[in-house]
């Protein structure tokens, strides 16, 4: 198996996983019991609540723990909209979000809220220019993504909550795809709320967080008892979040390492595929993205047929988002970018992880370009049907 997938998730290091165990029936005890098995409890839960705090440059009391990015991203989203909506009920997000923040954000404008829709470039880039003349006298959020896991880009982001802080506008950003893969920290950024998933840093699935800058008002997405001091109702899941913890301090650790030599591999890929196949694009900022991400469309061919043969030379990519994949619509963030439906159909997506070698990408370079072309032979598309008369016609020329 040669895993090219880190974006929809990652396996759980061992280092991870045996901090875990115990925590499922030895240390089983609930935080909130008062009683010794309770409080050990409670004590590695405030353990990895300072470890996730310390990777994004956070204070351990900021940090609300969750149960997966998604449920952080709807809380930041629906919690600070309501807390504010007093002051004003528009908010502003933009068109490359992920699908946790675009769906709550049409929810919202069902219930009266405003919602604009900032576009972006041909790399998916923010235009800081286009946010201030978006923002009103009524806008209280603003949500930009820190890092696309479908292209890569990586936002503006200190800039953009430069202008919402000059503007008294609260910022967010979903950080799912950037923390613990390159740095992230919050007072650096400037935001004032940011959303983080374990599963993307080797931890497990079903554990995450939602830091929240100390003063900020929110109002809970889930009522009930009075744990995360009120933010999140729910026993804490202590065996993910001790998980959750342990993968933070390892991410942190070997952080600096695994920039450059992903971003090597990175680079070696997306030099090996244009050169080897023709009419294929790379998608996302060349410059400005993820380490060890390569994204492409490639014409006159669907991304499910790729990874289907992908797939049967153990060579295991994504097409579009992980959550929009089985969908077999065109992506909404390709679109949003200036491309056309027709070579959005064609999107792949590469996004490697420490255990990746350069043994991995060359099998890919070997095995990528056999399969597009044995995949064109037999693409009525290919040969002419799609009307397409001229190389590169579906890519967007801003």
């Amino acid at each position: 198996m040669r895993y090219f997938d880190h974006m929809a998730t990652c396996p759980v290091k061992k280092e991870v996983l045996d901090a875990m165990l115990p925590y499922f029936s030895e240390d089983f005890g609930n935080p909130m019991s008062l009683y010794p098995l309770g409080q050990k409890s409670k004590d590695a839960l405030e353990e990895a609540r300072a470890q996730v705090a310390a990777l994004v440059g956070a204070k351990p009391q900021e940090i609300i723990f969750t149960a997966s990015g998604a449920e952080s991203n709807n809380t930041a989203l629906r919690g600070l909209a309501y807390a504010n909506r007093q002051k004003g009920t528009h908010i502003i997000v933009s068109k490359v979000e992920h699908h946790s923040i675009l769906n709550p954000a049409r929810i919202l404008e069902k219930e009266g809220f405003a919602v604009t829709y900032l576009p972006v470039d041909k790399y998916g880039l923010v235009d800081p220019g286009f946010l201030e003349k978006a923002i009103t006298k009524e806008t209280t959020l603003i949500s930009v993504i820190h890092a696309s896991p479908e292209v890569g880009t990586i936002e503006p982001i200190k800039e953009l909550a430069a202008i919402a802080k000059k503007h008294g506008v609260l910022f967010h950003t979903d950080a799912v795809a950037s923390a613990g893969n390159i740095p992230v920290n919050v007072e650096g950024l400037g935001v004032n709320s940011l959303s983080l998933s374990a599963h993307e840093f080797y931890g497990p699935k079903g554990a995450a967080a939602l830091y929240l800058k100390s003063g900020t008002r929110i109002v809970p997405l889930i009522y009930g008892g009075i744990q995360e001091s009120g933010r999140r109702a729910g026993t804490e899941n202590i065996p993910a979040i001790v998980g959750m913890g342990k993968a933070a301090e390892l991410a942190a650790a070997a952080m600096a390492g695994n920039m450059e030599r992903l971003a090597a591999f990175r680079d070696k890929l997306v030099k090996g595929a244009t050169e080897k196949i023709t009419s294929i694009y790379l998608t996302g900022h060349p410059e400005r993205r993820l380490p060890g991400h390569a994204s492409f469309c490639v014409e006159f061919i669907e991304g499910e047929a790729q990874l289907l043969m992908l797939a049967a030379k153990g060579i295991y990519a994504a097409s579009g988002s992980a959550c929009s994949s089985k969908a077999l619509k065109a992506s909404p963030v390709l679109l949003s970018m200036g491309v056309s439906s027709e070579l959005a159909q064609g999107s792949v997506v590469f996004s490697m992880g420490e255990e990746n070698t350069e043994e991995d990408v060359d099998y890919l370079l070997d095995e990528f370009p056999k399969l597009v072309n044995r995949l064109r032979e037999i693409s009525p598309y290919a040969k002419g049907w799609s009307g397409v008369k001229e190389k590169g016609a579906c890519i967007p020329k801003n």
